[in-house]
Protein backbone atom coordinates (compact mmCIF):
# COMPACT_ATOMS: atom_id res chain seq x y z
CA UNK A 1 0.00 0.00 0.00
CA UNK A 2 2.52 2.25 0.62
CA UNK A 3 4.75 1.74 -2.63
CA UNK A 4 1.33 2.24 -3.78
CA UNK A 5 0.31 5.62 -2.32
CA UNK A 6 3.95 6.80 -3.46
CA UNK A 7 3.74 6.06 -6.72
CA UNK A 8 0.21 7.84 -6.80
CA UNK A 9 1.59 10.67 -5.42
CA UNK A 10 4.75 10.91 -7.96
CA UNK A 11 1.86 10.67 -11.13
CA UNK A 12 0.35 13.89 -9.20
CA UNK A 13 3.31 15.89 -9.82
CA UNK A 14 3.37 15.02 -13.45
CA UNK A 15 1.30 17.04 -16.08
CA UNK A 16 -1.39 15.22 -16.78
CA UNK A 17 -1.59 15.34 -20.82
CA UNK A 18 -5.46 14.76 -20.55
CA UNK A 19 -5.79 18.33 -18.29
CA UNK A 20 -8.30 20.48 -19.53
CA UNK A 21 -6.24 23.63 -20.57
CA UNK A 22 -7.68 27.02 -20.17
CA UNK A 23 -5.03 29.08 -22.51
CA UNK A 24 -3.38 28.52 -25.74
CA UNK A 25 -0.43 30.66 -27.64
CA UNK A 26 0.61 31.50 -31.00
CA UNK A 27 1.60 29.79 -33.28
CA UNK A 28 -0.99 27.31 -32.77
CA UNK A 29 -0.39 24.03 -32.34
CA UNK A 30 -1.47 22.26 -35.48
CA UNK A 31 0.16 19.27 -37.39
CA UNK A 32 1.75 21.41 -40.14
CA UNK A 33 2.10 19.83 -43.43
CA UNK A 34 5.43 19.76 -45.04
CA UNK A 35 5.43 21.76 -48.35
CA UNK A 36 4.16 19.28 -51.14
CA UNK A 37 6.35 21.08 -53.81
CA UNK A 38 9.77 20.02 -54.41
CA UNK A 39 11.21 22.93 -55.77
CA UNK A 40 10.25 24.77 -52.55
CA UNK A 41 12.24 22.93 -50.87
CA UNK A 42 15.50 23.56 -51.87
CA UNK A 43 16.88 24.88 -49.17
CA UNK A 44 15.91 21.90 -46.94
CA UNK A 45 12.72 20.24 -46.36
CA UNK A 46 10.43 22.04 -43.90
CA UNK A 47 6.55 22.77 -42.79
CA UNK A 48 4.54 25.22 -44.32
CA UNK A 49 0.95 26.40 -44.09
CA UNK A 50 -0.94 29.93 -44.41
CA UNK A 51 -4.02 31.86 -45.67
CA UNK A 52 -6.13 30.09 -43.21
CA UNK A 53 -10.22 31.10 -42.90
CA UNK A 54 -12.17 29.22 -39.53
CA UNK A 55 -15.93 28.52 -39.53
CA UNK A 56 -17.94 27.42 -36.26
CA UNK A 57 -20.43 24.88 -37.74
CA UNK A 58 -22.50 22.94 -35.68
CA UNK A 59 -20.79 23.91 -32.48
CA UNK A 60 -17.28 23.39 -33.48
CA UNK A 61 -14.27 25.32 -35.12
CA UNK A 62 -13.00 24.09 -38.95
CA UNK A 63 -9.90 25.27 -40.10
CA UNK A 64 -8.78 24.98 -43.56
CA UNK A 65 -5.57 26.49 -44.69
CA UNK A 66 -3.17 25.92 -47.79
CA UNK A 67 -1.30 22.79 -48.88
CA UNK A 68 -2.40 20.17 -46.57
CA UNK A 69 -4.09 17.26 -48.11
CA UNK A 70 -6.85 18.16 -45.91
CA UNK A 71 -8.40 20.56 -42.73
CA UNK A 72 -9.18 20.37 -39.16
CA UNK A 73 -11.60 20.30 -36.48
CA UNK A 74 -11.62 20.84 -33.41
CA UNK A 75 -14.12 21.07 -30.19
CA UNK A 76 -12.73 23.95 -28.38
CA UNK A 77 -10.11 26.15 -30.45
CA UNK A 78 -7.12 23.89 -28.93
CA UNK A 79 -7.12 20.47 -29.95
CA UNK A 80 -7.87 20.04 -33.81
CA UNK A 81 -8.19 16.80 -35.11
CA UNK A 82 -6.87 16.63 -39.25
CA UNK A 83 -9.39 15.01 -41.26
CA UNK A 84 -7.55 13.75 -44.82
CA UNK A 85 -8.95 15.36 -47.81
CA UNK A 86 -7.74 15.92 -51.21
CA UNK A 87 -9.81 18.76 -52.80
CA UNK A 88 -8.70 17.70 -56.24
CA UNK A 89 -7.20 20.67 -58.28
CA UNK A 90 -7.97 18.71 -62.03
CA UNK A 91 -5.02 20.80 -63.54
CA UNK A 92 -2.48 19.72 -61.09
CA UNK A 93 -2.53 15.92 -60.60
CA UNK A 94 0.20 15.02 -58.60
CA UNK A 95 -0.51 18.16 -56.05
CA UNK A 96 -4.04 18.37 -55.54
CA UNK A 97 -3.86 20.34 -52.47
CA UNK A 98 -6.25 23.36 -51.48
CA UNK A 99 -4.68 26.27 -52.20
CA UNK A 100 -5.98 30.06 -50.43
CA UNK A 101 -8.88 28.28 -49.49
CA UNK A 102 -12.59 29.95 -49.45
CA UNK A 103 -14.90 28.34 -46.84
CA UNK A 104 -18.90 28.67 -46.72
CA UNK A 105 -22.23 28.50 -44.54
CA UNK A 106 -25.01 28.14 -46.85
CA UNK A 107 -28.01 27.41 -44.34
CA UNK A 108 -26.94 23.93 -42.74
CA UNK A 109 -24.64 23.20 -45.65
CA UNK A 110 -20.51 24.32 -45.72
CA UNK A 111 -19.00 24.53 -49.30
CA UNK A 112 -15.23 25.05 -50.03
CA UNK A 113 -13.41 25.39 -53.17
CA UNK A 114 -9.64 26.32 -53.78
CA UNK A 115 -7.92 28.95 -55.19
CA UNK A 116 -7.87 28.44 -58.88
CA UNK A 117 -7.15 30.32 -62.28
CA UNK A 118 -8.77 27.31 -64.41
CA UNK A 119 -12.48 27.36 -64.85
CA UNK A 120 -13.49 23.78 -63.91
CA UNK A 121 -12.33 23.61 -60.04
CA UNK A 122 -15.40 21.52 -58.22
CA UNK A 123 -16.93 23.40 -55.25
CA UNK A 124 -17.27 20.99 -52.59
CA UNK A 125 -20.57 20.74 -50.04
CA UNK A 126 -20.95 18.71 -46.82
CA UNK A 127 -23.21 18.50 -44.09
CA UNK A 128 -21.06 16.28 -42.34
CA UNK A 129 -17.21 17.52 -42.41
CA UNK A 130 -16.24 15.99 -39.25
CA UNK A 131 -15.38 12.90 -41.75
CA UNK A 132 -14.62 13.03 -45.34
CA UNK A 133 -18.19 12.95 -46.33
CA UNK A 134 -18.25 15.59 -49.24
CA UNK A 135 -20.32 15.98 -52.65
CA UNK A 136 -19.72 18.44 -55.28
CA UNK A 137 -22.55 21.36 -55.22
CA UNK A 138 -21.20 22.36 -58.88
CA UNK A 139 -18.25 20.10 -61.11
CA UNK A 140 -17.50 23.40 -62.53
CA UNK A 141 -16.97 26.70 -61.29
CA UNK A 142 -16.70 28.68 -64.29
CA UNK A 143 -15.08 32.11 -63.24
CA UNK A 144 -12.92 30.31 -60.92
CA UNK A 145 -10.78 32.58 -58.80
CA UNK A 146 -7.52 33.26 -56.99
CA UNK A 147 -7.43 33.85 -53.06
CA UNK A 148 -11.49 33.42 -53.29
CA UNK A 149 -13.99 34.07 -50.28
CA UNK A 150 -17.71 33.27 -49.72
CA UNK A 151 -20.37 35.33 -47.80
CA UNK A 152 -23.62 34.61 -46.90
CA UNK A 153 -25.98 37.62 -45.92
CA UNK A 154 -28.48 37.95 -43.34
CA UNK A 155 -31.22 37.69 -46.57
CA UNK A 156 -29.52 34.60 -47.93
CA UNK A 157 -27.76 35.92 -50.48
CA UNK A 158 -24.24 34.56 -51.51
CA UNK A 159 -20.92 36.58 -52.51
CA UNK A 160 -17.81 35.72 -53.51
CA UNK A 161 -14.71 37.86 -53.56
CA UNK A 162 -11.50 37.17 -54.82
CA UNK A 163 -7.80 38.57 -56.19
CA UNK A 164 -4.49 38.18 -55.48
CA UNK A 165 -2.26 40.82 -57.00
CA UNK A 166 -0.02 43.23 -57.25
CA UNK A 167 -1.85 44.88 -60.74
CA UNK A 168 -5.01 44.13 -60.66
CA UNK A 169 -7.44 44.93 -57.53
CA UNK A 170 -9.67 42.20 -55.48
CA UNK A 171 -13.15 41.70 -56.84
CA UNK A 172 -16.81 40.79 -55.74
CA UNK A 173 -19.49 39.32 -57.19
CA UNK A 174 -22.60 38.03 -56.41
CA UNK A 175 -23.80 34.09 -57.08
CA UNK A 176 -26.81 31.97 -57.44
CA UNK A 177 -26.62 29.66 -54.46
CA UNK A 178 -28.06 27.07 -56.48
CA UNK A 179 -26.23 26.83 -59.86
CA UNK A 180 -23.05 28.85 -58.38
CA UNK A 181 -23.20 31.21 -61.80
CA UNK A 182 -22.47 34.67 -61.08
CA UNK A 183 -25.63 37.24 -61.21
CA UNK A 184 -23.65 40.44 -62.52
CA UNK A 185 -20.05 40.82 -63.99
CA UNK A 186 -17.32 41.09 -61.51
CA UNK A 187 -17.31 44.72 -59.66
CA UNK A 188 -13.90 46.04 -58.75
CA UNK A 189 -13.39 46.75 -54.92
CA UNK A 190 -10.11 47.88 -54.14
CA UNK A 191 -6.91 48.63 -54.93
CA UNK A 192 -3.66 49.29 -53.03
CA UNK A 193 -2.80 52.68 -51.99
CA UNK A 194 0.36 52.34 -51.33
CA UNK A 195 1.25 56.23 -52.06
CA UNK A 196 -0.96 56.74 -48.80
CA UNK A 197 -1.03 54.35 -46.42
CA UNK A 198 2.94 53.21 -45.66
CA UNK A 199 2.13 49.50 -43.95
CA UNK A 200 0.92 48.61 -47.64
CA UNK A 201 4.46 49.38 -49.03
CA UNK A 202 6.19 46.06 -50.18
CA UNK A 203 9.54 44.74 -48.60
CA UNK A 204 10.61 44.21 -44.97
CA UNK A 205 11.00 47.46 -44.23
CA UNK A 206 8.12 48.70 -46.33
CA UNK A 207 10.37 50.80 -49.09
CA UNK A 208 8.98 49.25 -52.23
CA UNK A 209 12.49 48.06 -53.34
CA UNK A 210 11.79 45.40 -56.47
CA UNK A 211 8.30 44.93 -56.31
CA UNK A 212 4.94 46.84 -56.00
CA UNK A 213 2.65 45.61 -52.86
CA UNK A 214 0.16 42.55 -53.49
CA UNK A 215 -3.25 42.72 -52.37
CA UNK A 216 -5.00 39.45 -51.91
CA UNK A 217 -6.57 37.72 -49.13
CA UNK A 218 -10.29 38.41 -48.61
CA UNK A 219 -12.52 38.48 -46.33
CA UNK A 220 -16.15 39.57 -45.61
CA UNK A 221 -17.49 40.25 -42.29
CA UNK A 222 -20.89 42.26 -41.23
CA UNK A 223 -21.81 43.78 -37.91
CA UNK A 224 -24.47 46.30 -36.98
CA UNK A 225 -25.79 46.62 -40.81
CA UNK A 226 -22.19 47.29 -41.69
CA UNK A 227 -19.77 45.04 -44.29
CA UNK A 228 -16.05 45.22 -43.26
CA UNK A 229 -13.73 43.49 -45.99
CA UNK A 230 -10.50 42.80 -45.19
CA UNK A 231 -8.05 41.99 -47.17
CA UNK A 232 -3.80 40.71 -46.90
CA UNK A 233 -1.22 43.34 -48.26
CA UNK A 234 1.78 44.16 -48.50
CA UNK A 235 3.72 40.30 -48.86
CA UNK A 236 3.08 37.08 -47.09
CA UNK A 237 7.08 36.76 -46.52
CA UNK A 238 7.42 39.82 -44.38
CA UNK A 239 6.92 40.85 -40.52
CA UNK A 240 4.47 43.56 -41.46
CA UNK A 241 2.28 41.41 -43.96
CA UNK A 242 -1.44 42.39 -42.11
CA UNK A 243 -5.00 42.39 -43.23
CA UNK A 244 -6.23 45.51 -43.72
CA UNK A 245 -9.85 46.69 -43.72
CA UNK A 246 -13.19 48.71 -45.83
CA UNK A 247 -15.88 49.71 -44.44
CA UNK A 248 -19.07 49.75 -46.18
CA UNK A 249 -22.92 49.73 -46.18
CA UNK A 250 -22.98 47.02 -48.63
CA UNK A 251 -21.61 43.41 -49.87
CA UNK A 252 -20.37 45.17 -52.77
CA UNK A 253 -19.34 48.63 -51.59
CA UNK A 254 -18.49 51.35 -52.25
CA UNK A 255 -16.33 50.88 -49.42
CA UNK A 256 -14.28 53.51 -46.94
CA UNK A 257 -10.25 52.23 -46.73
CA UNK A 258 -9.44 52.53 -43.08
CA UNK A 259 -6.02 53.84 -42.06
CA UNK A 260 -4.61 51.13 -40.39
CA UNK A 261 -4.52 47.40 -40.82
CA UNK A 262 -6.79 45.06 -38.74
CA UNK A 263 -4.47 42.43 -37.65
CA UNK A 264 -0.73 43.81 -37.99
CA UNK A 265 2.20 42.10 -35.86
CA UNK A 266 5.57 43.02 -37.26
CA UNK A 267 7.19 42.02 -33.71
CA UNK A 268 8.05 39.90 -31.23
CA UNK A 269 8.55 35.77 -31.04
CA UNK A 270 6.33 35.12 -34.71
CA UNK A 271 5.92 38.14 -36.48
CA UNK A 272 2.76 38.37 -39.28
CA UNK A 273 -0.75 38.77 -39.56
CA UNK A 274 -1.81 38.38 -42.72
CA UNK A 275 -4.25 36.59 -45.36
CA UNK A 276 -6.52 35.77 -43.05
CA UNK A 277 -10.51 35.54 -41.65
CA UNK A 278 -12.61 36.90 -39.13
CA UNK A 279 -14.94 34.30 -37.26
CA UNK A 280 -17.66 34.36 -33.86
CA UNK A 281 -16.68 31.22 -31.52
CA UNK A 282 -19.90 29.37 -29.56
CA UNK A 283 -20.13 32.41 -27.59
CA UNK A 284 -20.86 34.76 -30.43
CA UNK A 285 -17.48 36.58 -29.68
CA UNK A 286 -15.24 37.30 -32.48
CA UNK A 287 -11.74 35.77 -33.17
CA UNK A 288 -9.28 36.67 -36.33
CA UNK A 289 -6.96 33.66 -37.80
CA UNK A 290 -4.29 34.54 -40.14
CA UNK A 291 -0.90 33.84 -41.63
CA UNK A 292 2.37 34.37 -39.12
CA UNK A 293 5.98 34.30 -40.99
CA UNK A 294 8.91 31.83 -40.68
CA UNK A 295 10.31 32.36 -44.32
CA UNK A 296 13.83 30.38 -43.61
CA UNK A 297 13.98 28.05 -45.02
CA UNK A 298 11.81 29.23 -48.43
CA UNK A 299 9.66 32.58 -48.64
CA UNK A 300 6.69 30.90 -48.15
CA UNK A 301 7.55 28.87 -44.62
CA UNK A 302 4.30 29.99 -42.48
CA UNK A 303 2.42 29.14 -39.67
CA UNK A 304 -0.96 30.42 -38.31
CA UNK A 305 -1.94 32.98 -35.32
CA UNK A 306 -5.84 33.10 -34.00
CA UNK A 307 -6.58 36.61 -32.20
CA UNK A 308 -9.34 38.42 -30.39
CA UNK A 309 -11.17 40.74 -31.94
CA UNK A 310 -14.20 43.19 -31.78
CA UNK A 311 -16.27 45.71 -32.12
CA UNK A 312 -16.11 49.09 -30.14
CA UNK A 313 -19.10 51.40 -29.42
CA UNK A 314 -18.18 53.35 -33.00
CA UNK A 315 -18.63 50.09 -34.23
CA UNK A 316 -14.82 50.43 -35.54
CA UNK A 317 -13.35 46.70 -35.53
CA UNK A 318 -9.91 45.78 -34.14
CA UNK A 319 -8.13 43.18 -33.63
CA UNK A 320 -5.77 42.55 -30.51
CA UNK A 321 -2.48 41.36 -31.49
CA UNK A 322 -0.61 43.00 -28.41
CA UNK A 323 0.87 40.06 -26.57
CA UNK A 324 -0.04 38.23 -29.48
CA UNK A 325 2.34 35.55 -29.25
CA UNK A 326 1.87 34.80 -25.15
CA UNK A 327 -0.28 33.27 -23.59
CA UNK A 328 -4.53 33.80 -23.92
CA UNK A 329 -7.73 32.31 -22.47
CA UNK A 330 -9.73 29.89 -24.67
CA UNK A 331 -13.28 30.38 -25.47
CA UNK A 332 -15.00 28.84 -22.98
CA UNK A 333 -12.65 30.41 -20.27
CA UNK A 334 -13.71 34.15 -21.47
CA UNK A 335 -17.11 32.87 -21.27
CA UNK A 336 -17.00 31.25 -17.93
CA UNK A 337 -14.81 34.33 -16.20
CA UNK A 338 -16.65 36.95 -18.40
CA UNK A 339 -13.64 38.29 -19.15
CA UNK A 340 -13.83 41.52 -21.64
CA UNK A 341 -13.24 41.04 -25.22
CA UNK A 342 -12.70 45.00 -25.77
CA UNK A 343 -9.11 46.03 -26.39
CA UNK A 344 -7.74 45.91 -23.32
CA UNK A 345 -5.59 42.59 -23.48
CA UNK A 346 -9.01 40.73 -21.46
CA UNK A 347 -7.92 37.39 -23.03
CA UNK A 348 -4.59 37.76 -21.56
CA UNK A 349 -3.53 36.09 -19.18
CA UNK A 350 -0.75 37.99 -17.73
CA UNK A 351 2.05 35.92 -17.60
CA UNK A 352 4.97 37.13 -19.15
CA UNK A 353 7.81 35.73 -20.60
CA UNK A 354 10.93 34.23 -18.13
CA UNK A 355 13.61 33.72 -19.97
CA UNK A 356 14.61 36.16 -22.73
CA UNK A 357 18.22 36.01 -23.57
CA UNK A 358 18.79 34.12 -19.90
CA UNK A 359 21.70 31.52 -20.09
CA UNK A 360 21.58 28.06 -21.91
CA UNK A 361 23.20 25.20 -21.54
CA UNK A 362 22.84 22.18 -23.91
CA UNK A 363 23.92 19.03 -24.82
CA UNK A 364 25.23 19.27 -27.74
CA UNK A 365 25.33 21.83 -31.15
CA UNK A 366 25.24 21.83 -34.44
CA UNK A 367 26.64 24.17 -36.96
CA UNK A 368 26.36 27.68 -36.19
CA UNK A 369 23.01 26.97 -34.49
CA UNK A 370 23.89 28.24 -31.10
CA UNK A 371 21.92 27.75 -27.64
CA UNK A 372 20.93 31.54 -27.30
CA UNK A 373 19.17 31.30 -30.52
CA UNK A 374 16.64 28.67 -28.73
CA UNK A 375 15.81 31.91 -26.54
CA UNK A 376 16.30 35.45 -28.53
CA UNK A 377 12.24 35.49 -29.45
CA UNK A 378 12.81 34.97 -33.41
CA UNK A 379 10.93 32.10 -34.85
CA UNK A 380 13.61 33.23 -37.40
CA UNK A 381 16.66 31.44 -35.37
CA UNK A 382 16.87 28.31 -33.71
CA UNK A 383 19.33 26.23 -31.90
CA UNK A 384 19.81 22.49 -32.95
CA UNK A 385 21.58 19.79 -31.39
CA UNK A 386 24.00 17.40 -32.80
CA UNK A 387 21.80 14.57 -33.24
CA UNK A 388 17.95 14.11 -32.98
CA UNK A 389 18.53 11.25 -30.80
CA UNK A 390 17.19 10.54 -27.41
CA UNK A 391 18.64 12.04 -24.70
CA UNK A 392 19.52 15.37 -26.72
CA UNK A 393 18.61 18.20 -24.12
CA UNK A 394 18.86 22.15 -23.62
CA UNK A 395 18.07 23.91 -20.33
CA UNK A 396 17.14 27.22 -19.97
CA UNK A 397 18.16 29.42 -16.70
CA UNK A 398 15.48 31.74 -15.63
CA UNK A 399 18.05 33.66 -13.46
CA UNK A 400 16.17 33.54 -10.37
CA UNK A 401 13.48 31.09 -8.62
CA UNK A 402 10.00 32.34 -10.57
CA UNK A 403 6.45 31.15 -11.08
CA UNK A 404 6.07 29.13 -13.67
CA UNK A 405 2.57 28.69 -15.48
CA UNK A 406 2.85 27.40 -18.85
CA UNK A 407 5.89 26.13 -20.96
CA UNK A 408 5.75 26.49 -25.56
CA UNK A 409 8.13 24.10 -27.20
CA UNK A 410 8.74 25.58 -31.16
CA UNK A 411 10.56 22.90 -33.23
CA UNK A 412 12.40 23.72 -36.06
CA UNK A 413 13.27 22.14 -38.93
CA UNK A 414 16.88 20.71 -39.50
CA UNK A 415 17.99 18.12 -41.52
CA UNK A 416 14.68 16.63 -42.56
CA UNK A 417 14.36 13.38 -44.70
CA UNK A 418 14.21 14.49 -48.43
CA UNK A 419 11.19 12.38 -49.12
CA UNK A 420 9.20 14.09 -46.68
CA UNK A 421 6.58 16.30 -48.72
CA UNK A 422 3.55 16.70 -47.95
CA UNK A 423 1.23 15.52 -45.36
CA UNK A 424 2.36 13.33 -42.84
CA UNK A 425 0.16 11.13 -40.39
CA UNK A 426 2.52 9.06 -39.19
CA UNK A 427 5.19 11.40 -36.98
CA UNK A 428 5.57 12.30 -33.82
CA UNK A 429 7.30 13.90 -30.97
CA UNK A 430 7.91 12.69 -27.61
CA UNK A 431 9.78 14.62 -24.78
CA UNK A 432 10.14 15.43 -20.98
CA UNK A 433 10.35 18.75 -18.90
CA UNK A 434 12.64 19.04 -15.85
CA UNK A 435 12.86 21.54 -13.17
CA UNK A 436 14.73 22.94 -10.55
CA UNK A 437 15.22 25.50 -8.20
CA UNK A 438 18.98 25.14 -8.04
CA UNK A 439 20.01 23.18 -10.93
CA UNK A 440 21.28 20.14 -8.57
CA UNK A 441 17.92 18.85 -7.67
CA UNK A 442 15.54 17.48 -10.87
CA UNK A 443 11.88 16.65 -10.27
CA UNK A 444 9.92 16.00 -13.55
CA UNK A 445 7.54 18.09 -14.44
CA UNK A 446 5.55 17.12 -18.00
CA UNK A 447 6.31 13.85 -18.83
CA UNK A 448 5.51 12.96 -23.38
CA UNK A 449 7.36 10.11 -23.82
CA UNK A 450 4.50 7.80 -24.72
CA UNK A 451 3.04 10.69 -27.08
CA UNK A 452 1.98 9.62 -30.25
CA UNK A 453 0.78 13.18 -32.01
CA UNK A 454 2.67 15.61 -34.54
CA UNK A 455 3.30 18.57 -31.93
CA UNK A 456 5.65 21.28 -33.51
CA UNK A 457 4.37 24.17 -31.53
CA UNK A 458 3.75 22.05 -28.27
CA UNK A 459 2.29 24.02 -25.49
CA UNK A 460 1.73 23.24 -22.37
CA UNK A 461 -0.32 24.70 -19.65
CA UNK A 462 0.21 23.51 -16.28
CA UNK A 463 -2.43 22.15 -14.08
CA UNK A 464 -0.91 24.39 -10.73
CA UNK A 465 2.18 26.94 -10.97
CA UNK A 466 5.58 25.38 -9.92
CA UNK A 467 8.49 27.59 -8.32
CA UNK A 468 11.72 27.25 -10.68
CA UNK A 469 14.74 28.88 -11.59
CA UNK A 470 15.69 26.24 -13.98
CA UNK A 471 13.81 24.45 -16.93
CA UNK A 472 15.20 21.40 -18.95
CA UNK A 473 13.70 19.75 -22.26
CA UNK A 474 14.67 16.33 -23.20
CA UNK A 475 14.89 14.83 -26.23
CA UNK A 476 13.36 11.06 -26.23
CA UNK A 477 11.79 10.85 -30.23
CA UNK A 478 12.23 13.55 -33.03
CA UNK A 479 9.76 12.65 -35.92
CA UNK A 480 12.39 13.34 -38.73
CA UNK A 481 15.99 15.63 -38.33
CA UNK A 482 18.05 16.85 -35.37
CA UNK A 483 16.67 18.02 -32.02
CA UNK A 484 16.68 21.65 -33.00
CA UNK A 485 14.38 24.34 -31.27
CA UNK A 486 13.56 27.87 -32.58
CA UNK A 487 11.90 28.88 -29.04
CA UNK A 488 11.79 27.19 -25.53
CA UNK A 489 9.69 29.56 -23.92
CA UNK A 490 8.64 30.00 -20.16
CA UNK A 491 6.31 32.17 -19.11
CA UNK A 492 4.91 32.94 -15.48
CA UNK A 493 5.67 35.92 -13.29
CA UNK A 494 9.07 36.91 -11.20
CA UNK A 495 10.00 37.55 -8.01
CA UNK A 496 11.11 40.90 -8.78
CA UNK A 497 9.73 44.74 -9.46
CA UNK A 498 7.54 45.22 -12.72
CA UNK A 499 9.16 47.37 -15.47
CA UNK A 500 9.76 51.20 -14.89
CA UNK A 501 7.50 53.38 -17.08
CA UNK A 502 9.30 55.03 -19.90
CA UNK A 503 10.54 58.31 -19.17
CA UNK A 504 10.81 60.05 -22.47
CA UNK A 505 9.26 59.08 -25.87
CA UNK A 506 9.21 60.92 -29.17
CA UNK A 507 7.61 60.47 -32.05
CA UNK A 508 9.54 62.58 -34.93
CA UNK A 509 7.09 62.48 -38.20
CA UNK A 510 8.79 62.18 -41.40
CA UNK A 511 8.32 65.93 -43.28
CA UNK A 512 9.33 64.47 -46.85
CA UNK A 513 7.25 61.21 -46.50
CA UNK A 514 4.37 61.50 -43.80
CA UNK A 515 3.87 57.88 -44.38
CA UNK A 516 6.91 57.34 -41.49
CA UNK A 517 8.47 58.41 -38.31
CA UNK A 518 11.59 57.99 -36.28
CA UNK A 519 10.53 56.79 -32.47
CA UNK A 520 12.86 56.94 -29.70
CA UNK A 521 12.84 56.79 -25.68
CA UNK A 522 14.67 56.56 -23.30
CA UNK A 523 15.57 53.05 -22.22
CA UNK A 524 14.16 51.38 -19.41
CA UNK A 525 16.98 49.14 -17.33
CA UNK A 526 14.25 46.48 -15.77
CA UNK A 527 12.89 45.93 -19.17
CA UNK A 528 13.21 43.18 -22.00
CA UNK A 529 10.64 44.67 -24.29
CA UNK A 530 8.31 47.58 -25.27
CA UNK A 531 5.31 47.68 -26.70
CA UNK A 532 4.56 50.69 -29.24
CA UNK A 533 0.90 51.42 -29.37
CA UNK A 534 -0.62 54.13 -32.18
CA UNK A 535 -3.42 54.70 -33.74
CA UNK A 536 -5.52 57.86 -35.30
CA UNK A 537 -7.58 58.16 -32.34
CA UNK A 538 -6.42 59.09 -28.66
CA UNK A 539 -9.05 56.40 -27.78
CA UNK A 540 -8.83 53.74 -30.73
CA UNK A 541 -4.75 52.65 -30.33
CA UNK A 542 -5.31 49.44 -31.93
CA UNK A 543 -2.30 48.36 -33.23
CA UNK A 544 0.87 47.89 -31.50
CA UNK A 545 4.33 46.88 -31.89
CA UNK A 546 6.95 45.04 -29.73
CA UNK A 547 9.94 45.81 -29.68
CA UNK A 548 13.44 43.99 -28.18
CA UNK A 549 16.66 45.13 -27.15
CA UNK A 550 16.85 48.63 -28.98
CA UNK A 551 15.42 52.17 -27.90
CA UNK A 552 14.32 53.59 -31.28
CA UNK A 553 11.77 52.88 -33.42
CA UNK A 554 11.83 53.64 -37.56
CA UNK A 555 8.12 53.37 -38.03
CA UNK A 556 6.67 53.60 -41.67
CA UNK A 557 3.45 52.43 -41.30
CA UNK A 558 0.98 55.17 -41.29
CA UNK A 559 -1.85 57.09 -43.53
CA UNK A 560 0.01 60.55 -44.70
CA UNK A 561 -3.19 62.35 -44.07
CA UNK A 562 -4.27 61.81 -40.86
CA UNK A 563 -2.76 62.73 -37.18
CA UNK A 564 -1.72 60.09 -34.95
CA UNK A 565 -1.53 58.96 -31.41
CA UNK A 566 1.00 56.80 -29.52
CA UNK A 567 2.01 55.62 -26.31
CA UNK A 568 4.47 53.34 -25.28
CA UNK A 569 4.99 50.82 -21.88
CA UNK A 570 7.72 48.47 -20.43
CA UNK A 571 7.88 45.10 -20.24
CA UNK A 572 9.33 42.74 -17.91
CA UNK A 573 9.59 39.15 -16.21
CA UNK A 574 7.42 40.97 -13.55
CA UNK A 575 4.99 42.66 -15.66
CA UNK A 576 4.08 45.46 -17.45
CA UNK A 577 4.72 49.51 -16.49
CA UNK A 578 1.55 52.03 -16.86
CA UNK A 579 1.78 53.57 -20.16
CA UNK A 580 3.23 57.08 -21.28
CA UNK A 581 1.71 59.50 -21.90
CA UNK A 582 -0.50 59.68 -25.17
CA UNK A 583 0.94 62.03 -27.83
CA UNK A 584 -0.50 63.47 -30.95
CA UNK A 585 1.71 63.81 -33.64
CA UNK A 586 0.38 65.58 -37.01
Amino acid sequence: MKRFMIYVLLLACVVSANAQQQTFCNPINIDYGYTPIPNFSEWGRHRATADPVIVTYKGDYYLFSTNQWGYWWSPDMLNWNFVSRRFLRPWNKVYDELCAPAVGIIGDTMIVFGSTYASDFTIWMSTNPKVDDWKPLVDSFAIGGWDPSFFTDDDGRLYMYNGSSNRYPMYGVELNRRTMQPLTTRKEMYLLEHWRYGWQRFGEYMDNTFLDPFIEGSHLTKYRNKYYLQYGAPGTEFSGYADGLLVGNSPLGPWEPQSDPLSFKPGGFARGAGHGATFQDRYNNYWHVSTMVVSVKNNFERRLGIWPTGFDKDDVMYCNTAFGDYPHYLPHVVKEKGLPMTYNNGTFTGWMLLNYKKPVAVSSSWGNYAANNAVDESIKTYWSAATGKKGEWIQTDLGEVSTVNAIQINYADQDVDDDRLGKRTDQYHQYKIWYSVDGKKWKILVDKSGNKTDVPHEYVELTSSIEARYIKLENIHMPTGKFAISGLRVFGKGKGAVANPVKQFMVLRTEKDKRSAYIKWSPVDNAYAYNIYYGTHPDKLYNCVMVHDANEYWFKAMDNQKAYYFTIEAINENGISPKYQILKVD
